[in-house]
């Protein structure tokens, strides 16, 4: 007879995923953890773990056959039914473990679709999916093709960094090559494309059987590259329901998932609405839930805790069983969130009923707010950014990328 108690490794190189592991843990399953040696004083959610796994060094540091060896020894004694990325960095090392241990999930060719912004592009460009003008960098006469056929200014993006981490924008094909050249042997680990002034959406997800079951509209009210390049507040807030921007992002979502081979779990996919001509462009997605603690937001707005109900995903793939969405709210959220000068910032003078929910990081001043009206969810995000601005913020210098997964 089959065993009830399925068995999970989760690989998590950051520290996130609490709410997936505890209610994976809860579905009645065995949850097993790989993390960094450097996170190992994080406050894990030892209570929902069976076992945790250390590995030397973070994310780019992991020696992938040492982490192969490590599992494959841990399966001589234990049936490992899935394996989970838990972040964005951990999609590479799930889909080597999976392809080299023949279990079931994505692959490392679907893989690169959620990782590697010049497959998603390509990828999207033979779906139809309307995206910004790029180029890879492989080719000296494809660059030059493109300087002289796309107007600038342009950015230039790696493929596998997460958000805004190492984009930069140029403004001649001048200054492009000159970067292309600073690039050296790295420019194969990136791609220019045009920049496209707009407001950036998000749409957060949940995926069973090859269909969208869940999503939110959500719009960026400061970009994660504004903030990653200049400094400021980020906050985002979902947008008015069965508006044609919702409509045509969330027609858009579904487009990428299906081009893109998903089948189940959670996704975070962001688009521009372009200020010039009012279109709608893919920028880039991902196989997990979105960062910066917009999964409370998500759930303040709709019920849906998107790491509670990838976990029933999960559970319910490895059961075969049938996933069934929860009841949704449609109501307003915001989130609002700062790096602070303070380890922990005294947040109580946010004391408006709306606050539902305070970020708990050292060193950062954040809130997540909920109402049934869009307009109060505005107010208070701007309300709150010239507070955090006076009284809490600060900046870090943005580290150029050496390391490139």
């Amino acid at each position: 007879m089959e065993s009830q108690i399925k068995n999970y490794i989760c690989v998590s190189n950051y520290f996130k995923g609490n709410d997936f592991l505890i209610n994976l843990k809860k579905l009645g399953n065995r949850v097993y953890l790989i993390t960094s040696e450097k996170l190992r004083d994080k406050p894990w959610a030892l209570d929902y773990i069976d076992e945790i796994f250390f590995m030397p060094g973070q994310d780019i540091d992991w020696n992938l056959d040492d982490l192969l060896n490590g599992v494959a020894g841990l399966m001589r004694h234990k049936k490992i039914d899935a394996i989970i990325a838990l972040d964005d960095f951990d999609v590479e090392k799930a889909t080597f473990l999976r392809e080299n241990l023949r279990l079931p999930g994505m692959g490392q060719t679907t893989g690169r679709y959620f990782r590697d912004k010049l497959a998603m592009r390509m990828r999207a460009k033979d779906a139809g999916v309307p995206i910004p003008a790029f180029s890879s960098l492989f080719n000296d006469d494809d660059i030059n093709q493109f300087a002289d056929t796309v107007s600038p200014p342009w950015v230039l993006k790696p493929r596998s960094e997460a958000s805004a981490s190492g984009i930069i924008k140029v403004h001649s094909k001048e200054e492009l090559w000159k970067k292309v050249h600073e690039l050296g042997d790295n420019r194969i680990k990136y791609l220019v494309e045009q920049f496209k002034p707009g407001a950036v959406y998000h749409c957060d997800g949940i995926n069973w059987q090859g269909k969208v079951m869940f999503s939110l509209t959500s719009k960026y009210l400061a970009t994660p590259m504004e903030i990653s390049q200049g400094g400021g507040i980020f906050r985002s807030a979902n947008i008015e329901y069965n508006s044609a921007d919702d409509k045509a992002i969330k027609k858009g979502n579904e487009q990428v998932m299906k081009a893109f081979g998903m089948q189940h779990g959670a996704t975070h996919t962001e688009f521009i609405k372009c200020n010039e001509d009012g279109k709608i462009y893919f920028l880039e997605t991902a196989s997990r839930v979105g960062g910066a603690h917009l999964a409370e937001m998500v759930e303040a707005a709709s019920t849906i805790n998107l790491w509670g109900e990838w976990a029933k995903v999960e559970d319910c793939l490895i059961r075969n069983l049938e996933y069934k969405l929860p009841k949704i709210r449609k109501e307003f959220a915001g989130i609002v969130l700062t790096l602070s000068k303070f380890q922990h910032p005294d947040l109580s003078i946010f004391d408006d009923k709306e606050v539902c929910f305070i970020v708990p990081l050292d060193y950062h001043a954040g809130l997540v707010i909920k109402s049934a009206s869009h307009t109060r969810i505005i107010e208070l995000l701007d309300e709150y950014a010239e507070k955090l601005v006076s009284d809490f913020a600060t900046t870090v210098q943005q580290e150029a990328v050496k390391k490139f997964h």
